[in-house]
């Protein structure tokens, strides 16, 4: 059974901690006067962010964890602060002294530690990647993020949910029209709702654009990092051509505000025009790429994520699917009636995520073919939201994205995501242990892992 999230919500005189896996939800609640729960790490090894988390940001103690660290609260984090309690209200924290993170060490003779960032050389956010190191070799590496926690889920709190859009879809750039769809489909839940099938369609639309936006910026990224600069030239230019079809349609090159509940359908020449050239550009790339002997010497057998760690780890997306791991949230009649195809690799290696990008570009392309045949002008009205507790899941152009949002007296009280990045994160040492330090760069580039969608 596949672990998707583990988080808390305060209710009145306790918690009440909530267990998503693929399938069921487990529910459980504990005392405010005595907040403990045993960890599950010892069978889900990626509960431990969860758990690290539901601690710094409700004071819940975890009980038999290998890992007990603060996650979001960094080393000048005031004491006994726990910023999505109801009672905590502050607009600003003072800075406590200084506490010393204890960083996972491997130690012996020779074996010594390489710190890389927080801030990089890159345009990117903060993220600290630890590093022991054996020569050139990779013993063991700790990831360590959430420098900068923006307090999305306290943000939203006594919102609407059509105040709160504004907000969810700027989470993370490169998923906008994933977190505005599972928004979406909260809301017609809430408001019991059937989406018209041109809207589905549309909407479906724009995600796999959505999609092949990032695939095509990561081939390019892929084999730059291994030396092969004419690559990066080649992805960025049709990444940059699809960027522009989403300002066509949305009005926006990251598609905000586009997943409403209004379509007209006005640039059908537009995306047919843009596809056969893509199919035509994506034949000529894969030809071109196959044959460069000296860059596969450099992806195959790097990074590997076997199948059975990929499954232990819960990952999903790409990094899942490359490692042979079926999952994919479009894998429904849906999709599938209209040229879905479940694509995997078996290598798991950056090669097999490499080739899965380009599958799946493909893929996407077929897909909006038959979304164009659905879509014509069509408009719904949603009203008349209804208290609850909802959950959405979306394959976002990184992975599964999961939501849950609970109304109550029509507006937000609790607001939970977990973006693919979470969980594939925390497999992303599993891929270093027989590369060097200089593969690192390509081994993450190759995961294509969201730092903003993780730190909310």
């Amino acid at each position: 059974m596949r672990l998707i999230a583990r988080y808390a919500k305060e209710l009145h005189n306790s918690f009440e901690i909530t267990t998503v896996f693929d399938g069921k939800i487990e529910k459980e609640e504990i005392s405010k006067s005595k907040p403990e729960i045993n960890s599950i790490t010892d069978k889900y090894p990626t509960a431990v962010w969860f758990e690290r988390k539901m601690h710094d940001d409700f004071g819940i103690i975890i009980k038999n964890s290998f890992d007990n660290r603060p996650l979001i609260h960094h080393e000048h984090f005031p004491n006994n602060i726990y910023p999505l309690l109801k009672s905590f209200q502050e607009k600003s924290l003072k800075a406590d002294k200084f506490k010393e993170y204890e960083w996972e060490m491997i130690k012996g003779d020779g074996v010594f530690a390489v710190a890389v960032g927080p801030i990089h050389a890159g345009i990117i956010e903060p993220g600290h990647f630890h590093f022991s190191q054996s020569g050139e070799r990779m013993l063991h590496l700790e990831v360590r993020h959430f420098y900068k926690n923006r307090g999305i889920e306290k943000m939203l709190e006594g919102k609407t949910l059509q105040e709160a859009k504004p907000i969810i879809e700027r989470i993370s750039g490169n998923e906008s029209i994933a977190y505005q769809i599972a928004l979406r489909d909260i809301m017609l839940q809430a408001s019991s709702t059937t989406l018209p099938l041109a809207l589905k369609s549309y909407h479906a639309l724009l995600l796999e654009v959505e999609r092949i936006i990032h695939h095509l910026t990561d081939i390019g990224f892929i084999p730059n990092d291994a030396g092969f600069g004419a690559a990066l030239a080649f992805g960025s230019k049709l990444s940059e051509d699809a960027r522009r079809v989403m300002q066509k349609l949305t009005h926006s090159r990251f598609g905000f505000g586009a997943i409403d509940f209004k379509v007209i359908c006005n640039k059908t020449q537009l995306v047919q025009e843009w596809i056969k050239a893509l199919e035509e550009d994506i034949a000529f790339f894969e030809e071109w790429i196959t044959d460069i002997p000296s860059l596969w010497d450099r992806l195959d057998t790097t990074g590997v994520l076997s199948y059975q760690n990929a499954l232990a780890y819960s990952t999903v997306g790409v990094v899942a699917r490359a490692s042979g791991v079926k999952l994919d949230r479009r894998d429904t009649n849906f999709y599938k009636e209209r040229g879905f195809e479940l694509l995997t690799q078996k290598r798991g290696d950056v090669a097999a995520r490499f080739k899965q990008r380009i599958d799946e570009i493909k893929n996407s392309l077929k897909l909006i073919k038959h979304f164009l045949d659905d879509i014509h002008d069509e408009s719904l009205d949603i009203h008349n939201i209804k208290d609850g507790e909802y959950f959405s899941y979306v394959e976002s152009s990184i992975g599964e994205l999961f939501m849950s949002i609970v109304i109550k007296n029509g507006v937000i009280d609790r607001f939970f995501a977990r973006d693919a990045s979470f969980v594939n994160w925390q497999a992303l040492h599993l891929m270093m242990q027989k590369d060097i330090i200089a593969d690192f760069p390509l081994i993450n580039k190759s995961c294509d892992l969201s730092y903003a969608g993780n730190d909310l």
